[in-house]
């Protein structure tokens, strides 16, 4: 086969936050987040074929900012890519001025662009960490709303497409990391083998045994907000990202191993 070129672009599910490489007891990955794990898993699937890798995705980001920096840079990479992974709107659920029809226009351009160049380009929904957050149902809703407009765009122009969103067991405590904004190193290994399964024709993801948590105590709600969710109202009070500053970890190719 010829060489595979794999750049992903999207916030901080994209970059990998959350993921210690603790999955099925594995040490740490090479290349961390279920876009790390896809690239390794595509090239076990090749063992023949250069896999390379490239991850422009950075935490915080809008899907404004996705398609406005991270696409160019993605399509100026040398030698062009021959994959790309979009997933991003998830901070832009959060937004009061939320409207999926409005988001997914510039999106399909950037299908319509990507296509016209000869790269495959595969949709991700966003992980719902609803379950256990403030105003959970709303988020919930919202992020339906968004998964079915991509599933729509995959469907107009033959994508790939790993509803993440609405996977059945991503919802559970054991997936999620201490934020229970980002997921934990499992749930980034399940999303690579939905990926693998969607975008690499690998075996579909084995179905995960449920392993119930207990319920958190006060006190552990108590010190979650004080650590996690005050410190986000504070960052939308004063109009600041948590990727302010911040560039992407992998933004050349790198030999994916």
């Amino acid at each position: 086969m010829d060489p595979i070129r794999y750049v992903a672009i999207g916030d901080s599910f994209s970059e990998g936050i959350g993921d210690t490489g603790d999955a099925h007891g594995s040490g740490a990955p090479a290349l961390p987040g279920w876009t790390g794990r896809l690239a390794t898993g595509v090239a076990a699937l090749h063992p023949e074929t250069p896999v390379s890798y490239a991850n422009l995705a950075v935490r915080g980001r809008l899907l404004a900012g996705v398609l406005d920096g991270q696409l160019d840079a993605a399509l100026a990479l040398d030698p062009a890519p021959t994959l790309i992974t979009f997933c991003a709107g998830g901070n832009d659920l959060l937004r009061p001025s939320f409207d999926p029809v409005t988001l997914i226009a510039p999106l399909e351009a950037a299908v319509e662009r990507v296509l016209a160049r000869g790269i495959r380009f595969a949709l991700l929904s966003p992980a719902d960490p609803s379950a256990r957050l403030p105003l959970g149902s709303l988020i919930n809703h919202r992020g339906d709303a968004w998964a079915g407009a991509l599933d729509a765009l995959a469907d107009r122009h033959d994508l790939p497409f790993v509803d993440v969103s609405r996977d059945p067991h991503l919802s559970r405590a054991e997936f999620w990391s201490g934020d229970r904004l980002h997921m934990n190193a499992l749930g980034h290994q399940r999303v690579a083998d939905l990926a693998l399964h969607a975008i690499a024709g690998a075996a579909p993801a084995v179905e995960p045994v449920d392993a119930r948590a207990a319920r958190a105590r006060l006190p552990e709600e108590l010190r979650y907000y004080r650590d996690h969710v005050l410190p986000w109202v504070g960052r939308r009070v004063t109009r600041r990202s948590s990727g302010d500053g911040r560039s992407a970890t992998f933004p050349t190719w790198v030999p994916v191993r």
